[in-house]
């Protein structure tokens, strides 16, 4: 009589277990279920993606505050001189070619 009972009760907690674990999975699988992890991952995504941007962002006032200093130094001021030791920028044309201007 108590084998049986302890069969009982093992079979008892074992079909609730399962019965759990397939509405869990059910609940996963559920049009709702899927959009929830879908959702998620894209959160996970947006926070990275922002991330990344902030990052950029840093990166891009840094190099822009490097070439402030490196230029802004180079080139002389009304009554300043340049610097000794570096060489003097040449104007050019736009993209840095010499100006063609009589065709040679």
């Amino acid at each position: 009589m108590t084998g049986r009972l302890v069969y009982l009760v093992a079979g008892a907690v074992l079909g609730g277990y399962v019965v759990h674990r397939l509405n869990r999975t059910a609940r996963a699988w559920s049009p709702e279920g899927i959009a929830d992890r879908v959702e998620d991952r894209v959160a996970d995504y947006r926070a990275a993606l922002r991330e990344f941007n902030e990052d950029v962002h840093d990166a891009m006032e840094q190099r822009e505050a490097e070439l402030l200093r490196l230029y802004s130094a180079e080139r002389p001021g009304p009554g300043r001189l340049p610097r000794p030791g570096r060489a003097q920028i040449e104007t050019r044309g736009a993209n840095g070619a010499p100006e063609m201007k009589d065709g040679r």
